[in-house]
């Protein structure tokens, strides 16, 4: 029997999340990992006393207040995020963590643990691969937090898998990025040091677009747990 021509077949088996073509692919969600490394990067690194997030906003119009196109979100007080790819869409999975976290405050009186969160994030990421009539989540987040005063650091993808990292990046040149993390990355490195690594890295993929107000930093902390956020000067005084 002939085989169809390639064009053709994808011309139909991508039209569905949920439908496999020949060679094993879902094709809406490879497409959605591409929307993903069109977005600006985030770098997370669990440090020694602490996890910090570093996140490229972008170059937004001169007319926007700055703040309210943060790429930082807090999930507690214990935990925080970024995201890569279609804000809007990571907005939705971070509101419904933050429910999540909250009633789990309220119902056990204790808050809730770092991989919890990350897996309702992916298990909600999971199921848009696999229900006919939606598409899959555009978007990989970055969660990181302390719980008993260890400082975890995770990331889901669009495909619902999630893993534990020393260090990650996620977003545009996310592979240069991670390429330069594992050739510099110590595990006996401070906060501080991580953030001036990371913007160390962004200087040098970013080249001439590098701009300290296009970025947000957030840490926590392993000693108290709780989330903060650099103010512009402290950046610039890192930079």
């Amino acid at each position: 029997m002939d085989i169809p021509d390639m064009q053709h077949q994808v011309m139909g088996y991508d039209r569905s999340a949920t439908m496999f073509s020949p060679d094993g692919h879902l094709l809406q969600v490879e497409y959605a990992e591409k929307t993903v490394r069109l977005g600006t990067a985030s770098i997370g690194i669990n440090c020694a006393d602490g996890v910090i997030i570093v996140a490229d906003k972008g170059k937004k119009d001169s007319l926007i207040i700055s703040e309210s196109a943060d790429k930082i979100y807090e999930i507690d007080n214990h935990i925080m995020s970024s995201a890569a790819g279609i804000v809007s869409d990571a907005r939705v999975l971070i509101n419904h963590i933050r429910l999540i976290a909250q009633q789990h405050r309220v119902t056990y009186d204790y808050p809730i643990d770092i991989e919890s969160t990350i897996k309702e994030i992916s298990d909600i990421q999971q199921q848009y691969t696999q229900h006919p009539g939606v598409r899959p989540f555009g978007v990989a987040l970055i969660v990181g937090g302390v719980e008993n005063k260890r400082s975890r650091l995770y990331t889901s993808d669009i495909t619902g898998n999630y893993f534990e990292y020393t260090a990650i990046a996620i977003g545009e040149n996310d592979e240069k990025i991670k390429e330069i993390l594992r050739k510099e990355y110590k595990k006996d490195m401070k906060v501080e040091e991580a953030v001036k690594l990371s913007f160390k890295i962004f200087k040098s993929v970013l080249g001439d677009k590098f701009d300290a107000d296009r970025f947000n930093v957030a840490y926590i902390k392993s000693e108290d747990g709780k989330f903060k956020k650099m103010s512009k000067d402290e950046i610039k005084k890192h930079v």
